[in-house]
């Protein structure tokens, strides 16, 4: 299986843009070039974003990761803004299905802000510069709802959404179901891994 596939001039067609989704790889931007690649790739890449600003992708890799360890490296940023720049309805995102109205950018935006200001209220620091043992209170206070000052959408709604895109990213493929030694048993098998 390739790796990446580039686009010509026109950008992808159809049959590139369904082949890509059933490998789980998403079109990103690297040197210039439209290319088909994982969010890990992508990361790895250094691709760049489409919705999300850089701090915006820095704070959601700190996020992501201190709630699933291996979300930054797998690409939890780069999912999401990739996710965030398609359709809703092809969406993987886990905010589609929390009856979280679209556009879904201002929600993550919205959330990021509001983690990032409790953490600087708190901590006095930004989130994404926090050690795992000063961030773990604010998470905690997250799924409660205690967590204060908060100006965003509903802290566990915001910490839910976040923790199953990482989840699902970094332990819901079949390579990854391989890694834990676990048998992959879907009850609809993929056409492809990705």
């Amino acid at each position: 299986m390739p790796t990446h596939t580039s686009f010509d001039a026109h950008g992808p067609d159809r049959r590139a843009l369904l082949k890509s989704a059933a490998l789980g790889l998403f079109a990103y931007t690297v040197a210039g070039i439209e290319t088909l690649l994982s969010p890990a790739q992508a990361r790895a890449q250094g691709a760049r974003f489409t919705v999300l600003s850089d701090a915006d992708a820095a704070l959601l890799e700190a996020f992501g990761e201190a709630l699933v360890p291996g979300a930054r490296a797998a690409g939890i940023a780069h999912f999401v803004d990739a996710n965030l720049a398609r359709p809703h309805a092809a969406s993987l995102l886990t905010v589609r299905y929390l009856d979280v109205l679209p556009p879904h950018d201002a929600f993550y935006r919205a959330g990021l802000a509001a983690l990032d200001a409790a953490s600087q209220a708190l901590r006095g620091a930004a989130f994404a510069q926090l050690s795992p043992a000063a961030a773990k209170p604010l998470i905690a206070a997250m799924l409660p709802g205690t967590i204060s000052p908060w100006h965003g959408p509903p802290p566990a709604l915001f910490y839910l959404a976040v923790r199953s895109d990482a989840a699902d990213l970094v332990y819901g493929t079949p390579a990854a179901y391989a890694r834990m030694k676990v048998p992959y048993m879907a009850h609809i098998e993929p056409p492809a891994d990705w």
